[in-house]
């Protein structure tokens, strides 16, 4: 289930994005959708998390407090979550092979592209990418998952896929993949010899399209398993894993781009 967010829907996140450009004075470069639904595993209560990157007028950037200035924008709601970086703060994560950020230029669901920034950023991301920094992001992630939901007597579907994406994740990186895509069923060719495992994980996918997010169920022996036993071993070899520093000198280059075409644009 690839298209997960309806035409109605998208027409509403795309005038919320509209009121924030207003109110907040700034121009949304790119905008997404993240989580389940991007993923590829909504429940039928999951929320929108909308993800963006937006730029202000010049002026505000050429401030001696600018980096005392609040870099990020929240508009926590429901259904619609919508959460964003401005683009200095983006591209400085960028430059550091940030994870999520790299994942936001895979999503399936695009509410805002303008004047081709994502499409730059994607060209330049070979460049950036850390292999070992995105390993121990998603090692991490897994780690917090299992230590704080999957050690109980039951489990929730949603906790499950929250272990088990990043897992998939850092395996897609040590099979030298490249960047960790958005979409789930992508991330499953990393365990494409192991049957069983993909038939509990395709279970356990039924089990959470079907039902509803606080759903609980027993403990799944299979996906368990796996999960103990990757936890173990890619923190034992994450380590191999090379680290990249890109040069700054061409994204300082593409924030005076867009800093001045964004406002250049009347649209």
């Amino acid at each position: 289930m690839l298209m997960t967010v309806s035409p109605e829907m998208i027409a509403r996140v795309r005038a919320d994005l509209a009121a924030v450009e207003a109110a907040e004075g700034v121009r949304v470069l790119y905008a997404v959708e993240s989580g389940s639904r991007a993923w590829g595993f909504p429940s039928a209560d999951s929320d929108y998390d909308v993800r963006l990157v937006y730029v202000r007028r010049p002026d505000w950037y050429l401030s001696i407090d600018l980096e005392s200035r609040r870099d990020v924008i929240e508009h926590l709601g429901d259904p619609i979550d919508l959460a964003g970086w401005d683009v200095r703060k983006a591209l400085k994560l960028f430059a550091k092979s940030n994870p999520p950020l790299l994942e936001w230029l895979d999503s399936p669901v695009v509410y805002a592209d303008r004047l081709g920034f994502a499409d730059r950023l994607r060209g330049l991301a070979a460049a950036y990418f850390s292999p070992a920094g995105s390993t121990y992001h998603y090692l991490r992630m897994a780690r917090n998952t299992y230590q704080a939901y999957l050690r109980r007597e039951t489990v929730r579907p949603k906790k499950y896929f929250y272990a088990l994406r990043p897992l998939l994740g850092a395996r897609w990186v040590e099979q030298g993949r490249g960047p960790v895509p958005m979409l789930f069923p992508r991330l499953l060719d990393t365990i494409a010899d192991d049957a069983g495992l993909r038939a509990a994980i395709d279970a356990l996918l039924v089990r959470k399209s079907s039902g509803v997010e606080m759903e609980e169920g027993p403990r799944d022996p299979v996906v368990h398993a796996f999960i103990d036993a990757e936890l173990d071993r890619l923190a034992a070899s994450a380590g191999e894993q090379p680290a990249v520093r890109g040069d700054l000198g061409p994204l300082n280059e593409l924030f005076r781009e867009y800093l001045a075409r964004a406002w250049a644009d009347p649209a």
